[in-house]
């Protein structure tokens, strides 16, 4: 019967060898990291709001559409004192072209988009209010532009998502193959090696076939950053473990101990 073949162990290679391994894994895992930095700063504001969430990715796969912040609360009767003719007037205004020229013009008199606001949000709505919406402040046009405007937010064209695939996905499945060959070269049970490599693959996949699919469907979003996050810390668990063996003391294979 053939003998299933024996792979080396890291611990039984030159004490050279292991150093440059270490020093191309630690830059690897280092790169993972700053990696993920680069990440979230380049998905930031994506949604034309500050603070990076998930409709950033959203945004780049699938799109946004939504009407402003703003015109939803007035739609929903809030707030619930304003008068009619108010509240008409400032939808009539968030639904023209001259949102901006428009939000403090003089000509407009009383009926101009930042007296209404003054005269009937801010005493909830002003920094310092005692009520809990002064959470969102409207005293001022940089408090009230990020909310007066439709997001129409279109996804990255397919040219680019393969442009930028036609890269990554290559070279993170290379990456991955690489730490695995590693971790089956270690002392560590097969089972858990086995898994993180599959993990990994799985992630890997479904991160990469997930930025095409999300352009239709945006519940997708949901593979992308969960496969991306687990190709991560597949390659990352991998590698340091890979580290860790190298220079646990024991770990050899019976042949070399025998030497």
């Amino acid at each position: 019967m053939a003998q299933t073949p024996v792979l080396p162990r890291l611990k039984d290679l030159g004490l050279l060898f292991r150093l440059g391994v270490s020093c191309l894994v630690v830059t690897l895992i280092g790169g993972y990291v700053v990696s993920g930095i680069h990440l979230r700063e380049h998905y930031d504001n994506r949604d034309e709001r500050p603070g990076f969430t998930l409709d950033d990715v959203r945004a780049a796969y699938h799109g946004i559409a939504a009407p402003s912040a703003l015109r939803s609360a007035l739609e929903s009767d809030h707030p619930e004192g304003l008068a009619d003719a108010d509240r008409a007037a400032l939808l009539d205004w968030l639904g023209s072209d001259k949102v901006s020229e428009d939000y403090d013009n003089l000509d407009l008199g009383d009926e101009a988009p930042a007296e209404i606001i003054a005269a009937s949000c801010l005493d909830c709505h002003a920094r310092g209010a005692d009520d809990p919406g002064s959470s969102v402040p409207l005293e001022y046009w940089d408090d009230i532009r990020p909310i007066a405007f439709t997001t129409d937010i279109q996804p990255t064209p397919n040219e680019i998502i393969a442009v930028s695939q036609h890269t990554h996905a290559p070279a993170m499945a290379m990456v991955l193959l690489i730490v695995a060959a590693l971790g089956a070269m270690t002392r560590w049970p097969g089972m858990l090696v086995g898994a993180l490599v599959a993990v990994g693959g799985v992630g890997l996949l479904g991160d990469m076939g997930a930025w095409w699919l999300a352009k239709d469907n945006a519940a997708w979003i949901y593979v992308i950053v969960g496969g991306g996050f687990a190709q991560g810390a597949s390659v990352m668990l991998l590698g340091l473990l890979s580290l860790i063996d190298m220079w646990l003391p024991g770990g050899r294979s019976p042949a070399a101990s025998a030497d």
